[in-house]
């Protein structure tokens, strides 16, 4: 028996998973940029990797919890989604490209789901 859903949350559903494949996006671009030769000049990168996984994680526990407060953490989510990306798109690698592209995406997605929620 699954208790998915037992919130009222299955709206969000999509946003949830675009979160979850974004946290997942970052934890391996970061992993990948600490090897990388020019590590040094991807702190600020490596920072904003460490933020982006901290809000797609705490939007997920929010949405999928219901919580009124759901709404305001996608809207937070979405602005440091787009900061990462526009961060990782400095590089050229393609996980950091990979990322970016899968952050945007998450980005869209928090933002219909701030735009969606009441």
């Amino acid at each position: 028996m699954s208790i998915v859903g037992n919130v009222n949350n299955e709206n969000m559903q999509t946003c949830i998973d675009a979160c979850m494949k974004c946290l997942q996006a970052c934890e391996e671009c970061l992993t990948l940029c600490l090897q990388e030769a020019d590590v040094k000049s991807r702190v600020s990168c490596i920072e904003m990797l460490r933020d982006c996984i901290d809000i797609c994680n705490l939007a997920i526990h929010y949405m999928s919890r219901g919580s009124k407060y759901a709404k305001e953490v996608c809207k937070t989510c979405a602005d440091i989604c787009d900061a990462c990306a526009k961060d990782c798109e400095m590089f050229q690698d393609e996980h950091c490209k990979k990322c970016a592209e899968i952050c945007r995406m998450c980005a869209d997605e928090c933002r219909k789901m701030n735009m969606a929620m009441v």
